[in-house]
């Protein structure tokens, strides 16, 4: 797929090293200069993957050794059959914004076509000639091949006529055969790159949605996050009526408006079609498809995908565009992508506020299930040999999805347990309380945080709950030893303060509740007389200020050094000032546990 069209104006780079004695026009007059050059070719090209940057250096390089009144370097695309400029110098924007040559037209196109240099000394007397600039006179055009196929075209022309010779058409030929392996691969590390920070999007959007059970916002959100991803012009999510046999709009935007928009029959229009055969449906021209219902003015094209949760379709995500054939096979695969997430978010949502219409019931459960979590979580931290500790908890609704608990052996030795149950409210909570009633269970029998927590994944797989998990962060405590034993399984990372170091430790495991048969690795740390240890929930690093900025581990390692070697309470009271400072609305919950080795027996209680 093309680029999209950059300023003709080239953008300011070091211009690769090419040796003082080669001008332009030069010539090589002996074998050495030229394999000189040649070198020095590969060298500008090779040193970045930067297409940008990579285009401007050809063209400083082709400026080096041609006089050129008008540059271009256009690239070909597999999917549209056609040439389009990326770069250029003496260019009007609208040529480079707008211009699109097929292959065999035109001097470039013909070019292309043959995999041949083609020079015209007077394009005025050749009727291929695209006009452009009245006063161009000479055009040489010579093509880019890698790997066997077309990469794209060197165009450069001259206001003289005559201006290029045989020997330019050599050296043009030799410049594009070094620099088209360079171009091919900074387009393919371009897309790489591109497909990455869209699977990177695909799963924070995922991660986001599942968090928010509110159906409005969730539509909102989606529909926002959609357009960071796909520039459409008109958004829908139509959620189908089981009772009225049709698809009924939730949400409808155009051009960031909400709009109101009739309903729509099972089985009619486009999304009627995407929801009856279960199949996206894509529309390059609605206006040759007998299906389109006309719902906004002015829509070229569209697509449709079905959002199916446990095995029925639940409802349809319909983009519109006022472009023809805007949408493009990626966009399919990204929404394809994207849409079991939102048909399983909006089905939380729609259940949950079902929920909510029963606002007796709701209450009563959450006034249970807060019962239920003051009786799980300890009221105060126990006596631990070697340590002294407080815990810090403030949840973002009612109840917390968050737990954290302690167990102590017979031998002084201490597991503490740090976790964090998938979403918010009384489900986390609630399935945080199947993990805890696990681990009182299983915690005696088994001693290494390693082991216990393949015990507590094994007991989870045996009854999965879809859309839940926890993470859950084990530290063994041997006060004779000073050794904490470490485990993880997808929690926050502890974070150790030995003076104004931080000594990070980075065990790794999946979260609990999502895959059989894990195995969990364990981290032996040798702790020392007045070190401080900070185990953390996401809550608290992904903390968002009004600028919708992180908090991050860097400014809660800032709190941790400045009030090293403070008690526990003082140090948890300074990380949730700070939080407030940065923002005092919270969004997830936050938990904090603070540890100081000591060489004597403590008891201290939560904050």
């Amino acid at each position: 797929m093309l680029e999209p069209p950059l300023s003709t104006k080239p953008p300011p780079i070091k211009p690769p090293s090419i040796k003082p004695g080669i001008a332009r026009k030069a010539k090589f007059r002996e074998r050495s200069e030229l394999l000189d050059f040649l070198l020095e070719v590969s060298a500008a090209t090779s040193q970045t993957l930067d297409l940008d940057e990579l285009l401007a250096n050809v063209a400083d390089i082709v400026r080096k050794v041609l006089h050129i009144d008008l540059f271009a370097i256009l690239l070909y695309s597999e999917k549209q059959k056609e040439l389009g400029i990326r770069y250029a110098v003496g260019h009007r924007e609208e040529i480079v914004r707008n211009l699109r040559v097929k292959l065999g037209e035109g001097i470039t196109g013909t070019a292309g076509q043959l995999r041949e240099p083609v020079l015209v000394s007077d394009v005025h007397k050749d009727p291929r000639y695209l006009n452009a600039v009245d006063a161009v006179r000479t055009e040489l055009a010579v093509p880019m091949i890698a790997r066997h196929k077309l990469v794209g075209v060197i165009d450069v022309q001259s206001t003289r006529e005559g201006a290029y010779n045989e020997y330019d058409r050599s050296m043009l030929r030799l410049i594009a055969s070094r620099v088209a392996i360079a171009i091919d691969n900074a387009r393919l590390y371009r897309q790489a790159e591109r497909q990455y920070r869209t699977l990177r999007t695909l799963s924070r959007i995922s991660q986001e949605f599942t968090s928010i059970l509110d159906l409005d916002e969730l539509l909102n959100k989606i529909a926002s996050r959609v357009r960071t991803l796909i520039a459409y012009d008109a958004f829908s999510i139509l959620l189908v009526d089981e009772e009225k046999k049709l698809l009924r709009h939730r949400v409808s935007i155009r051009y960031d408006e909400r709009v109101k928009v009739d309903e729509v029959p099972l089985g009619s229009g486009i999304v009627g079609a995407a929801a009856s055969s279960r199949l996206p449906v894509k529309v390059d021209d609605v206006g040759a498809d007998p299906r389109y219902i006309a719902s906004h003015p002015g829509i070229f094209s569209e697509v449709a995908i079905p959002l199916i949760v446990h095995d029925r379709v639940m409802g349809v995500m319909d983009l519109e565009s006022n472009r023809p054939a805007f949408f493009t096979e990626d966009h399919m695969r990204t929404l394809s992508l994207l849409a079991p997430q939102i048909a399983s978010s909006v089905e939380n949502a729609r259940l949950y506020q079902d929920i909510a219409e029963r606002e007796r019931h709701m209450q009563e459960d959450l006034r249970a299930a807060r019962e239920l979590q003051t009786v799980l979580l300890p009221a105060t931290t126990p006596v631990m040999r070697g340590l002294d500790a407080a815990v810090g908890l403030r949840p973002a609704r009612e109840i917390s999805g968050d737990l954290y608990d302690f167990f102590q052996h017979a031998d002084s030795n201490t597991v503490i347990a740090f976790g964090d149950s998938s979403g918010k409210g009384a489900a986390a909570a609630l399935y945080g309380a199947v993990l805890d009633g696990l681990l009182r269970t299983l915690a005696p029998r088994w001693r290494q945080p390693g082991q216990l927590l393949k015990a507590l994944n094994d007991k989870l797989a045996e009854r999965p709950v879809e859309g839940r998990y926890v993470t859950l962060l084990l530290l063994l405590w041997s006060p004779q030893t000073l050794q904490f034993t470490i485990a993880n399984a997808g929690n926050s990372l502890p974070m150790i303060c030995r003076g104004t170091e931080i000594i990070n430790l980075r065990p790794e495991g999946v979260p609990l509740g999502l895959l059989p048969d894990q195995d969990y690795e364990e981290v032996v740390f040798q702790a020392q007389p007045g070190d401080t240890i900070v185990l953390y929930s996401d809550g608290v690093s992904d903390h968002l200020n009004p600028e919708n900025q992180e908090y991050g581990p860097g400014r809660l390692e800032k709190v941790v050094r400045a009030h090293y070697p403070g008690s526990p309470e003082h140090l948890i009271s300074a990380v949730f000032e700070d939080l407030d400072a940065y923002n005092t609305v919270r969004f997830d919950d936050q938990t904090v546990i603070a540890m100081n080795v000591r060489s004597r027996r403590s008891r201290v209680r939560p904050v």
